[in-house]
């Protein structure tokens, strides 16, 4: 794989790297609010109404710079194999997680914050990918590759069966907390998190370029820290909280 060093690229990937270690030092003191830490007050808009406002732009920047890209210019398999697969995930959350969460109204300028970063996120994986970026022919059988598509398939299957529990927790309407129980919350808190976070290394793997680890690095700074305030806050609503049950990393934290 060859790379172009394009300013706008190395700018971006900076400032998603310096913005994930604010928002990760922000969090050691507060999480971000919404769901269960949104405020009572303020103006909120539906959670599946939501998700799909701000997710949605991820899902169509990237497709939309392969509708404007030239023929030949910048649509090699490599460069197509990974742009499907950063928009596996958002067609995923914006279009089938977001008709089905049962999760709470999410403030609206939580919503304009998420839009708009979802769109300069996937404007610059998709301009990196399609635009920077040449993979050599050898690429497809290369093992980082098998290992970045495995790692990213075990982590959205994890996501998407995480979510799937969540959702179950709740009949229709319903703002309760339960504790959930199986698949990957066996073992940690923040099952969906890990997913997720497994899910952006592994195309940072499969990548290996500077904007796709500088995503990687940002998912695991900002939902990383919710995971943990998520454990801890398990912990102090029920007393039969399972002990052995980790935060975000198994057996470890």
């Amino acid at each position: 794989m060859t790379s172009c060093r394009e300013s706008s690229v190395f700018y971006l990937s900076w400032m998603l790297i310096i913005g994930g270690v604010v928002l990760f030092w922000r969090q050691q003191r507060v999480c971000a609010l919404y769901g269960r830490y949104a405020p009572g007050q303020g103006h909120c808009w539906p959670a599946g109404l939501a998700w799909f406002l701000q997710e949605v732009p991820a899902l169509l920047t990237p497709l939309l710079l392969l509708l404007w890209t030239e023929e030949g210019s910048g649509s090699g398999t490599g460069t197509l194999v990974l742009l499907c697969t950063f928009v596996l995930h958002y067609s995923y959350r914006s279009l089938i997680y977001a008709f089905l969460t049962r999760g709470r109204p999410v403030p609206l300028r939580i919503i304009v914050f998420s839009a708009a970063f979802c769109g300069l996120n996937g404007f610059l994986q998709g301009h990196h990918l399609l635009h920077c970026t040449h993979f050599h022919h050898t690429w497809m059988t290369a093992v980082r590759l098998a290992a970045g598509w495995f790692l990213f398939l075990v982590g959205l299957s994890i996501n998407i069966h995480s979510d799937h529990i969540l959702r179950n927790l709740r009949k229709p309407g319903e703002l309760i907390y339960r504790i959930p129980r199986g698949g990957m919350f066996e073992f940690v808190s923040g099952a969906n998190f890990l997913g997720e976070i497994l899910e952006w290394c592994g195309y940072a793997v499969a990548a290996g370029s500077f904007p796709a680890w500088a995503w990687a690095f940002f998912t695991v700074c900002s939902i990383g820290p919710r995971a943990c305030h998520h454990h801890r806050d398990y912990q102090q609503r029920f007393e039969d909280y399972p002990p052995s049950r980790k935060a975000i990393i198994p057996f470890l934290l």
